[in-house]
């Protein structure tokens, strides 16, 4: 410390402290629920699962479990957030919306781009068994990393992540991540969407910068388009440009309701024939807002209870020889280059947040 002042040394003490204790740049104290990290976790293992081509040094397959970990600490780099909680799909999740509508999700496939030739992954039947085997393993690294996981039988991520965006965290700044567009309708000026794919991070000003449409109002885009990735069909012939065509007061900020876009298309059918196709398809319309909005997940108090039980269990701290041994046993060295220090940088932040 030779060479600075006592006045100097005083303000790099007091900034260390304050780093210590988690102070921001602020000012404001942060407490582990400040700034809350929720990972779609199927949707980020099945990308990387499909996308990352990496395997160990006996050639085996781990890009699931090294792209899922990889991507999940640039997102704790990019967000700095006090706590993530990574959540998973329960245990017949989807029964609810099956019964709405039987073909929900019916016949999902995964089409993963890398060389098929590769043994174990040659056939959908290997490949949809390695996919499970890397799934159950990457529990295990999550199990010695300072996050919460959580997967609520009868319930999907997508309602489980609404919940707690919405009130669990109410108070909290919420950052989700997921390719999942549906999570769009939940931004708002302490909610925020980070696409791993687009690498871009949507609050309300991006989703009108890149949808035009309100974030307040982008429920009626996705009902009018429908999901492939669920099954679930849209309207025929319906796109964004079409929508925004058709329906400008979207992208208006006030929020509007099913009934008025029934009312606009009644007074101004034969104009464009998306009208036409709106008043016909009613009935598809309110399945699919049923199927897919998700302000009001009507998640049962028992279920909440269980979720609060498991927000208030302890977090564990990093445990960095568990880590290390399960690196060792998967032999994936070279997955994650200098994984001591990667895990310092990325899950290192949040030790500093456990009570």
């Amino acid at each position: 410390m030779s060479g600075f002042t006592s006045n100097e040394k005083r303000r790099l003490f007091s900034l260390f402290e304050n780093i210590k204790e988690g102070v921001g740049d602020s000012g404001i104290q942060k407490t582990t629920n400040s700034d809350i990290l929720l990972v779609d976790g199927l949707n980020t293992f099945i990308r990387s699962f499909m996308a990352v081509p990496s395997m160990n040094d006996d050639g085996m397959h781990t890009g699931g479990i090294a792209g899922f970990l990889k991507s999940v600490g640039y997102a704790i780099k990019l967000i700095n957030p006090t706590r993530v909680i990574i959540v998973f799909d329960g245990s017949g999740g989807s029964q609810k919306r099956r019964k709405i509508y039987p073909e929900y999700k019916k016949g999902r496939k995964t089409k993963v781009k890398f060389n098929r030739t590769y043994e174990d992954l040659s056939s959908s039947e290997l490949e949809q068994k390695n996919l499970q085997i890397e799934l159950m393993r990457l529990v295990n690294y999550l199990d010695v990393l300072p996050v919460t996981v959580m997967a609520i039988d009868n319930i999907e991520a997508d309602d489980t992540i609404a919940y707690l965006s919405e009130e669990t965290f109410k108070d909290s700044n919420v950052t989700i991540m997921s390719t999942d567009k549906d999570f769009l309708q939940l931004a708002s000026d302490r909610v925020k969407i980070w696409s791993p794919v687009k690498k871009k991070i949507f609050g309300c000003k991006e989703i009108v910068d890149e949808y035009g449409i309100t974030c307040n109002n982008f429920i009626y885009y996705r009902i009018l388009e429908g999901d492939v990735s669920d099954n679930i069909p849209g309207v025929d012939g319906v796109g964004i440009k079409r929508v925004l065509q058709a329906y400008p007061f979207l992208g208006e900020d006030k929020q509007v309701t099913l009934q008025e876009i029934y009312n606009y298309s009644e007074n101004y059918k034969g104009k464009y024939k998306i009208y036409e196709r709106v008043l016909d398809n009613k009935l598809l319309i309110e399945r699919n807002y049923e199927l897919m909005q998700l302000h009001n997940t009507q998640i049962q108090s028992f279920t909440q209870l269980r979720v609060e039980e498991i927000i208030n269990a302890p977090i564990k701290k990093i445990n960095k020889i568990s880590f290390s041994k399960l690196i060792t046993e998967d032999k994936m060295w070279n997955n994650i280059p200098n994984y001591h220090i990667w895990l310092n940088q990325c899950f290192g932040k949040l030790n500093s947040f456990v009570e």
